[in-house]
């Protein structure tokens, strides 16, 4: 695989076509071909929202997870189910760092005070057309007493928390139940990684 200094991209103009709750750029640019060379002038909108986090949350006493559920309306307008089953998850605003949107975003999402919060990975969820970045995390939580609806009303959240047992988590998985990208990283990444998370949380 060719490093990506033997690469190169000419950034020839960039304007912002929208600028909302999120914003739209039009980038028009040229880059490195496999064939040698240059390309000719591409242009792309890329929606722009910053960067965010996503934390999955385990009781490893309960061997259960600690999932949410809520409206989304990209799952709306594609003509899908609306409400979907997810992790924890949060925008980060500037000069936060992931960790601390992870602890913040599971008080305001769950109720719960998530502990030895530890970063997994960060991946793009969709490159083609959004610069997003998720700082994918896993936190310890005490499930007991967990439930019921919470968010933010400013943020006009209306959230559900779900305590699932591990196995019917990666049963939900594995039977195309989950249909949101993030949460399907973090279970495919859980379902990897259980036993050793059960091991770096005995006694805890």
């Amino acid at each position: 695989m060719a490093e990506d200094a033997d690469r190169q991209v000419e950034l020839i103009e960039k304007t912002t076509a929208y600028k909302g709750w999120a914003k739209v750029d039009r980038y028009r640019l040229r880059h490195s071909l496999y064939r040698g060379g240059m390309s000719g002038p591409v242009e792309r909108e890329l929606f722009e929202r910053g960067h965010a986090v996503a934390v999955l949350l385990y009781d490893p006493a309960a061997d259960a997870l600690v999932l949410v559920e809520q409206f989304r309306v990209g799952a709306f307008a594609a003509g899908q189910p609306a409400w979907l089953v997810e992790t924890v998850a949060g925008i980060i605003d500037e000069g936060e760092a992931p960790a601390e949107v992870a602890a913040r975003e599971c008080r305001e999402e769950t109720g719960l005070e998530a502990r030895d919060i530890f970063h997994v990975c960060d991946y793009l969820p969709s490159p083609g057309g959004c610069s997003e970045v998720i700082s994918f995390h896993c936190g310890r939580v005490d499930s007991r007493g967990a439930g019921g609806v919470h968010g933010l009303a400013e943020e006009h959240e209306d959230i559900r928390v779900l305590v699932v047992p591990a196995a019917e988590a990666v049963a939900w998985l594995d039977g195309g139940q989950i249909r949101n990208a993030v949460t399907l990283v973090a279970l495919h990444w859980f379902a990897r990684n259980r036993d050793r998370l059960r091991e770096r949380w005995a006694g805890s």
